[in-house]
């Protein structure tokens, strides 16, 4: 119970403070728990980050849903996921009930949350930096990183992370087969504190597809709209690649077209989406808000943030069982090792775009931002209170 406590506690600190989006998450929480904590070697960073970013749904939420997973078990991997998402959930589902009562929008660009968005910068660089130096040794693997970024950039298609990152699984298996690829870090260093058991993984995969394929045809027999709204959100948390940004297309398919909720009601929430703490996928609890459904804006708020996460859940804790083994094999070593530098450059490029085209615009933000790195690199402030702190000046200075 202790170690739960721990997870939840550890969790709700982050989804309290953890502004910036999927990428900067992850930055928060390699600070938090390779870092600070020392939950995580850099290996087992890195190889829990390959598989999230290879698995279809919010990136983020699946990292933390298998840290708590390794930290507690079943327990922990709870008590990560509602520790995290809960405090923008509740914060969007009220957004949602002052828009239905009031209207209006939020303003982008406002100071603090111009200095949130630079803050983020320097965090992600300064984690992109450190999984550089760690990662990518050997000009090998810098090149793997390289090309994975320049193909990112180049595309601009948001499914192409999942083509680099199998192209960099078969890199590695043809670049380091047969060579001693160091295993010194990783899941396979230890065992696993909880064991879930095989069996339970499996039922997790197989509901997840049932769910995927199972609740068109329920709709066709029972209608309704609350296993509308529910299959609609389960349907785009379980076909989207690259993380919360991406998302936005398929909800607005789901719910703006059908006229569940208007265009201007859409990029509102957008809009509250940014400004808050947390996984960018609790941006369905302020659409369930807006929906009509039993038990009202909290009902409907409640069925829609389940949905868009459950196949995160059945995706991650299907597999963890089987993930601590097969990674131990020197076949997935060589894999991870490509696939470990082409997630070193997956990163690289965001920090560039969305991350810096979308904060840094002016003269000012880029003084701005290097009083931030000073902060973070220099005097070595926790990622969290600077964060917190760029937030309150830049109110009055940006």
């Amino acid at each position: 119970m202790k170690s739960v406590l721990e997870v939840f506690r550890e969790f709700l600190i982050l989804g309290l403070t953890s502004f910036g989006g999927p990428t900067a998450h992850i930055a928060y929480f390699r600070d938090r728990f390779v870092s600070g904590k020392k939950w995580l070697t850099e290996g087992e960073f890195a190889d829990l980050l390959a598989l999230c970013q290879f698995l279809p749904g919010p990136a983020s939420s699946q990292f933390g849903l298998s840290v708590g997973w390794k930290r507690a078990g079943w327990a922990g991997a709870f008590a990560a996921w509602l520790a995290f998402t809960i405090p923008s959930a509740l914060l969007l589902t009220i957004f949602g009930i002052g828009v239905l009562k009031f209207g209006g929008s939020l303003e982008d660009g406002v100071g603090w949350l111009k200095g949130l968005q630079i803050a983020v910068v320097a965090v992600i660089a300064g984690a992109v930096v450190s999984m550089w130096k760690t990662l990518c040794e050997g000009r090998t693997k810098q090149l793997i990183a390289l090309v994975a970024a320049a193909m990112i950039l180049a595309t601009g298609i948001a499914w192409m992370q999942l083509v680099v990152i199998a192209l960099g699984a078969i890199a590695g298996l043809v670049l380091f087969r047969g060579s001693s690829v160091d295993d010194s870090t990783g899941l396979g260093e230890s065992p696993d504190p909880v064991r879930s058991g095989k069996l339970a993984g499996a039922i997790c995969l197989i509901l997840f597809f049932a769910l995927l394929f199972g609740l068109p045809l329920v709709q066709k027999f029972a209608p309704g709209q609350p296993l509308d709204a529910f299959s609609a959100m389960y349907r785009s948390g379980s076909l989207v690649f690259g993380g919360g940004h991406v998302v936005l297309p398929l909800l607005s398919q789901e719910v703006v077209e059908p006229g569940w909720v208007s265009r201007e009601q859409f990029l509102a929430g957008y809009g509250a989406a940014q400004a808050v703490p947390g996984p960018l996928f609790t941006f369905s609890a302020y659409l369930g808000s807006l929906i009509e459904g039993p038990g009202g804006a909290w009902g409907m708020a409640a069925i829609c943030l389940v949905g868009v996460f459950l196949p995160a859940w059945l995706l991650v804790l299907g597999l963890m069982p089987f993930w601590h083994s097969v990674v131990k094999k020197p076949l997935v070593r060589a894999a991870l090792a490509g696939t470990n530098a082409a997630v070193v450059g997956l990163l690289g490029a965001a920090l560039y775009d969305p991350v810096w085209v979308g904060a840094i615009g002016s003269a000012m933000d880029v003084v701005f931002l290097i009083g931030v790195a000073a902060a973070l690199m220099v005097l070595r402030w926790p990622s969290l209170f600077v964060v917190i702190l760029s937030g309150v000046v830049g109110q009055f200075v940006l």
